[in-house]
């Protein structure tokens, strides 16, 4: 069963004395352990671009056990960087951080990322909707007339970005993503991407969930492609509940899309420093990263 770490403070900043820090994101914390990347998910929770000074319980073990039960599901399409999975203990050096680490960290290897986000978007939201309200396209891709905020598009499209270190990434053209990557890897991680979404989308929906969309990242090691990071993440998708669907508005959702909406009502310029989320957002907030998760892979609290 998932490890799900929930009956404890957030955990928000993660120091390993004698383990090598690697990396530090808005959610992810990255330690080398010399033939081996740790990768520790937090509980921080980012809007905007910036990391809210409190974080969500439990969150950091969501994201992680989410991602180990779709590695699962894909290994048979695509191999993953993943050395441990959910049942699997950590190396013994990590012990003395045990209760820290259990159930939000993975021993990955060290893949070498490629410099693009594969998003692949199923409905239309987002920067997507915003783009076809002014050109009738997303990501320069043409799409019939008359479609509607949430609509569900013809075929799944696959929408390359940039990875920003600072600020948003950016959507690129599947030409531009081939000039960064090479147009053969280009096509693999584009077929790869439109082939992982339609299944996950596809077992999603029987479980009421709606993937409106997401975003993957791969990497090569010893010439390998690989499939890396986290995977189908309330943080790295839009989760709609398939009951409250409704094309020609925004949806209700499960990922952070609540965060934002509260943080939009409130005079504040989206620049650090960041509000505190009051409590009654935190606890919403956990429920819906719960109940996706829940819904998803069959776990009850």
């Amino acid at each position: 069963m998932p490890k799900l770490t929930l009956n404890q403070a957030p955990l928000l900043d993660l120091q390993l004395p004698g383990i090598a820090h690697v990396q530090s994101g808005k959610v992810r914390e990255i330690f080398d352990l010399g033939n081996a990347y740790l990768f520790v998910a937090t509980d921080r929770i980012s809007a905007f671009d910036c990391v809210m000074p409190n974080g969500i319980p439990g969150k950091g073990s969501v994201l992680t056990q989410i991602s180990h039960f779709w590695f699962d599901q894909m290994a048979s399409l695509v191999p993953n960087h993943r050395i441990t999975r959910a049942d699997t203990p950590l190396p013994a050096i990590l012990d003395p951080w045990s209760s820290q680490l259990e159930g939000r960290s993975m021993v990955v290897r060290k893949a070498e990322p490629l410099a693009i986000e594969c998003v692949v978007r199923g409905y239309l939201a987002g920067s997507g909707w915003k783009e076809y309200q002014l050109h009738q396209t997303v990501c320069g891709l043409n799409l019939p007339e008359g479609l509607t905020e949430s609509s569900k598009l013809p075929e799944p499209i696959f929408t390359p970005a940039t990875k920003a270190t600072t600020g948003h990434d950016e959507n690129i053209s599947f030409d531009q993503a081939a000039g960064l990557i090479g147009k053969r890897t280009a096509e693999t991680v584009k077929k790869l991407s439109i082939e992982i979404y339609r299944r996950a989308s596809d077992y999603a929906l029987t479980k009421g969930i709606i993937i409106a969309d997401t975003k993957f990242e791969f990497g090569y090691l010893d010439g390998e492609l690989l499939l890396i990071d986290e995977v189908l993440t309330p943080d790295s998708s839009r989760f709609w509940p398939a009951a409250n669907y409704q094309p020609g508005q925004s949806q209700a959702s499960f990922d952070k899309q609540f965060v934002r909406d509260y943080l939009e009502k409130l005079d504040w310029n989206k620049t650090p420093p960041a509000p505190v989320l009051p409590t009654h957002i935190v606890d919403k907030t956990t429920d819906k990263y719960l109940q996706a998760f829940g819904q998803i892979t069959g776990w009850n609290r």
